[in-house]
């Protein structure tokens, strides 16, 4: 069977997409009417910006997500089983399946970027990258340490992301090395995506989730918070709203989606970060890019 996914915050580069928007007419039209509905030229950022202004939250996100359905257009979907995506993906993975117009996404992705900036700016907090660690250990060591610091981002077995408060992400990365982490990297993010600090961030992705139509799938979504195939719309609401403070589950998520027959997962999207992640999760499965 086949699988879809999609990528998430930080697979963006200048110059993203331009290759897309030459390549036809009703993806250049497409790529277009993202401008007319966020209001700026965001098309110039994307393919004549500098890194700086890709790496602003409210223009990385609804940058990815652009490429990615521009993407999934140019192969037509590919006939694929099931769909995931890797935090912000998930909602690309909603317009592969139906549930989600292009439109709808944009702004739905659109708040959800502003809303978490403000959310970093209010409240300056970190993530850091624990590299060789098994992730009951890492999860036992967060839970003893004072402030708030939880598991973000499953990736891949021995690749745990953690976030939450800068003073409790730091000392959790000296007791995860102490502990026997090869590696505790701070990120170079001031916010703590997919943690409690979120909080204000949920409410408002939850005020616009809620005023947006939801279509049921047509295949089934792997979610991030659940790990399993999902395709009823307020289900998928409920998901998408929890994944703000919650921890992203890929591995798990992966995992169940080759026990239920997937056994050929394309990357439809910016760079080629899931394809590295799904081959550590199983080497033993076919992973290739949508273009």
């Amino acid at each position: 069977m086949k699988a879809l996914v999609f990528p998430g915050q930080g697979s963006q580069f200048v110059g993203m997409g331009k290759e897309l928007y030459d390549s036809r007419k009703d993806i250049k039209d497409l790529m277009e009417s993202a401008n007319e509905i966020l209001g700026f030229d965001i098309l110039s950022l994307m393919f004549n910006g500098v890194d700086e202004d890709l790496k602003k939250t409210e223009v990385t996100q609804p940058s990815i997500f652009i490429h990615s359905v521009a993407a999934l257009k140019a192969v037509n979907g590919l006939g694929a089983e099931m769909v995931a995506g890797h935090s912000l993906g998930e909602f690309s993975a909603l317009v592969a399946n139906g549930v989600l117009s292009f439109d709808d996404g944009l702004k739905l992705v659109s708040e959800r970027a502003r809303a978490m900036q403000e959310a970093c700016d209010a409240n300056p907090s970190s993530m850091a990258a624990i590299l060789g660690l098994e992730d009951a250990k890492v999860e036992e060591i967060c839970a003893q340490i004072n402030g708030i610091v939880v598991p973000a981002n499953y990736n891949c077995p021995g690749q745990l992301v953690i976030s939450g408060e800068t003073a409790a992400v730091e000392e959790a990365c000296i007791k995860l090395k102490e502990a026997g982490a090869r590696r505790a990297l701070l990120l170079p993010v001031n916010g703590a995506f997919h943690s409690p600090l979120m909080q204000p961030a949920q409410e408002k992705l939850a005020a616009a989730i809620e005023q947006t139509k939801f279509r049921k799938a047509t295949i089934p979504v792997y979610q991030n918070i659940t790990t399993t195939a999902v395709t009823n719309p307020d289900e998928i609401k409920r998901n998408l709203i929890a994944q703000l403070t919650g921890p992203v589950k890929w591995t798990q998520s992966v995992q169940n989606m080759i026990k239920d027959g997937a056994s050929n997962f394309v990357e439809v999207g910016p760079g080629k970060t899931l394809q590295g992640l799904i081959k550590k999760i199983d080497s033993s499965v076919d992973v290739a890019s949508a273009i």
